[in-house]
């Protein structure tokens, strides 16, 4: 991905979003490091008598795997690489803006779809708990609508970007 130059002192908005996608960075590190420990307790209680089957562990991973999946996906969209394929020749600089505000576009709709519907899906789950640990489910659930408003934010800060490249404000 070509680089857009940014301004020398970028907005409170990009700092914000920047912090922000530095925390989910770090957050994706943690729930990857985290899982490793649910599902090696379930390899190792699997074929050896040392450690006892623990239920709670597989729930555990489900969450976890779950979470991981949607901060991956927005750390993807931050980075422009999650919804890109390149399957355009090479195209001049603004014709290459255009087609990723067509893309981002796509972004938001998806997006929108998942605030919408996960909206729906957090309260559908608010007053339940799971199974096996009695935790409630909203704290997974959650993770759609947090992805989708994540997306309308990176993905709507790359809009403005190529079409600063488009409208020829940028380089």
């Amino acid at each position: 991905m070509t680089e857009i130059p940014m301004p020398s002192h970028p907005s409170l908005w990009r700092r914000v979003t920047a912090g922000y996608a530095k925390l989910l960075e770090i957050l994706l590190g943690a729930c990857v490091g985290i899982l490793i420990i649910p599902v090696t307790l379930q390899i190792i209680s699997r074929y050896t008598p040392f450690i006892p089957s623990y239920i709670w562990t597989e729930e555990m991973a489900r969450f976890l795997f779950v979470w991981t999946i949607m901060i991956g996906a927005m750390v993807g969209v931050r980075e422009a690489q999650h919804f890109e394929v390149d399957v355009w020749p090479d195209l001049s600089r603004r014709s290459e803006a255009a087609v990723r505000i067509v893309a981002r576009f796509g972004i938001l709709a998806l997006a929108l779809v998942f605030v919408w519907a996960g909206i729906e899906f957090t309260r559908f789950a608010w007053n339940r708990t799971s199974e096996l640990a009695d935790l409630p489910l909203w704290l997974i659930h959650v993770a759609w609508p947090v992805a989708g408003f994540t997306w309308i934010a990176f993905a709507g800060e790359q809009i403005v970007d190529e079409a600063r490249v488009l409208f020829g404000a940028a380089r």
